[in-house]
């Protein structure tokens, strides 16, 4: 039975009929590994703690930089040069006190992804460079987790959901990634601060989706122009 409290503090969303007590309930006792606490990660921890997503792992290795705050809404001037997985649980825990934040102020790598990953239901890709995102993607294949995945690139952004029911992953559109030097980045091409925001909460609302059963992507890809407001989704 769901408490008085949760009513109060949920009951909007609650009020939905693909939500109800039982939708709830199922965010209450989710876990959901966030890994990168940056542009893409911040909207998601920031909506999934509010939304009662009970348990939220943060992995993040960097600190926080004053160039990361025109995006990363989640820190201010006060955190510049702090660990953001520890500062993002601090502020965390004063949006909603009663999610449990647990940090990993490490680098994912194939040597330690699927110790990260094992009790949590679903991962979330919010890392910035294509090895990491592999390796998380391979990890998530052979343990057999949904991965939710946002990208962005100057005006535009990409959304899907992997490994979900049966689904494709990510090596079933691109089998191998990049070579590093050839994949531009923020810092040379630069971002509109709201985008990540955008392809974040998109991201957080595909995770609700997945926890809550109601109906997701399915060997799609979205890509989303912010620019002319272009959408579009292909089939994998």
């Amino acid at each position: 039975m769901i408490s008085i409290q949760n009513i109060l503090r949920y009951g909007r969303q609650m009020q939905l009929p693909e939500i109800g007590e039982e939708g709830q309930e199922k965010l209450l006792n989710a876990k959901v590994l966030v890994i990168g606490a940056g542009g893409l990660g911040c909207p998601v921890l920031q909506y999934l703690s509010a939304v009662g997503v009970g348990t939220l792992g943060i992995v993040d290795f960097d600190r926080v930089e004053l160039h990361n705050l025109h995006r990363q809404i989640l820190y201010n001037e006060t955190h510049v040069g702090s660990y953001k997985s520890e500062t993002a649980k601090a502020v965390l825990q004063q949006l909603n006190p009663a999610t449990n934040l647990i940090v990993y102020n490490e680098k994912l790598t194939a040597e330690n992804c699927e110790d990260l990953m094992a009790d949590f239901d679903v991962i979330v890709d919010g890392c910035d460079n294509f090895t990491t995102r592999y390796i998380v993607n391979d990890c998530c294949v052979k343990l057999g987790k949904p991965l939710v995945y946002g990208s962005i690139f100057k005006n535009e952004g990409q959304l899907a959901l992997f490994n979900h029911n049966g689904s494709k992953n990510l090596r079933d559109i691109f089998p191998e990634p990049p070579n590093p030097e050839d994949v531009p980045n923020c810092s040379l091409n630069g971002v509109i601060g709201t985008l990540p925001g955008i392809i974040g909460t998109m991201m957080g609302h595909e995770t609700i989706k997945v926890i809550a059963g109601l109906s997701t992507l399915n060997n799609e890809l979205v890509l989303f122009n912010t620019l002319h407001w272009n959408f579009t989704k292909l089939t994998f």
